[in-house]
Formats: C-alpha cells, structure tokens, sequence
C-alpha cells in the first residue's frame, strides 16, 4: 500500500492545541512585564518634571515653577532650540505636550502649579487605561518624593515608593 507524504488532521490539530496552550501561559505573563514597563516609565518621567522644575526654577527665579507641562516642553514650534520662560525646552514633546494631559507609555500625566508667582507644583500620573497600562497612580511635588495609590489618585499622604 502506497502511503501519501504530509501530515494527517489529528497531527495538525495536536500541533494547534500545543500552540494554544502555550500563548494562553504567556499571553498574561506579556501584560504583567507591560505593565510594569509601563509603570517604571511613569516613575522615570516624574523624576523628569521634578529636575525639569527645578532647573526651570533656577533659570527664571522671577517666574517661579513652570505653570504647565508645556511651559518645561518645547513648544509648538517644531525643532524649537530656543528656551524662554513660556518654552523652556527641558521636556520633550511628547511629555511637554501642549495641551495637558499629556499622555506617555499608558499613562496620562498633569502638573498642577500653585502662587503667583508658582512657588509650589505637584504632577500626577495615572493609567490610561486602568489594570491594562498599569496598576498604580503615582503623584509627585516639590519635595521631589514620588508616593503611589492602587486604587485612587495617588496625594501627597500616600506611601512613598521603595
């Protein structure tokens, strides 16, 4: 009896149900190193706006802190290299944007100033999409301390992160 060459459904369909299995184990292992990317990028960018703010404090001491995330960016002008107090060209755009929120690696950030001239500032990151961008909202001020909230906007009571 003359046997064909290939493989037969049952063997295929082993193959797909072993592939299966495999992408459902590491499918949610994916979302968790994400999310943790995700969340160490929204620290990384606080530690951002906090030496961005202080190096804008002590370039304009009249003016005091940067007002908006978008006063430490680099504007709307495109290729922007000259600094000024409404420009100060110490943020990218991306995380300097003009209109805030600004959003960043699954995470929407703010920066509110307070005073005028702004002589205090507190920034604020939290998930776009809450348990699929990140878990924790994490806040940050003028004392450069970044504290974190899992279940609400992170204030600046909560626990400091290690």
């Amino acid at each position: 009896m003359h046997r064909e060459k290939g493989f037969s459904l049952i063997e295929l369909l082993i193959v797909v149900a072993i592939i299966l299995i495999i992408a459902a184990i590491a499918i949610p292992n994916l979302m968790r190193s994400k999310m943790a990317a995700n969340e160490a990028s929204a620290v990384g960018s606080l530690r951002t706006i906090n030496s961005a703010q202080v190096t804008y404090a002590s370039t304009y001491p009249a003016t005091g802190y940067a007002a908006s995330l978008g006063a430490l960016g680099p504007g709307t002008v495109v290729g922007n290299t000259s600094a000024n107090s409404s420009n100060a060209v110490l943020l990218d755009s991306v995380l300097g944007c003009t209109a805030q929120p600004c959003s960043k690696s699954g995470y929407s950030f703010n920066l509110v100033a307070t005073g005028t001239p702004p002589a205090y500032y507190n920034s604020t990151a939290v998930p776009i999409t809450p348990n699929q961008t990140g878990t924790r909202r994490f806040y940050s001020d003028a004392t450069g301390v970044i504290r974190y909230n899992t279940s609400a906007t992170a204030t600046s009571t909560d626990s400091p992160i290690q």
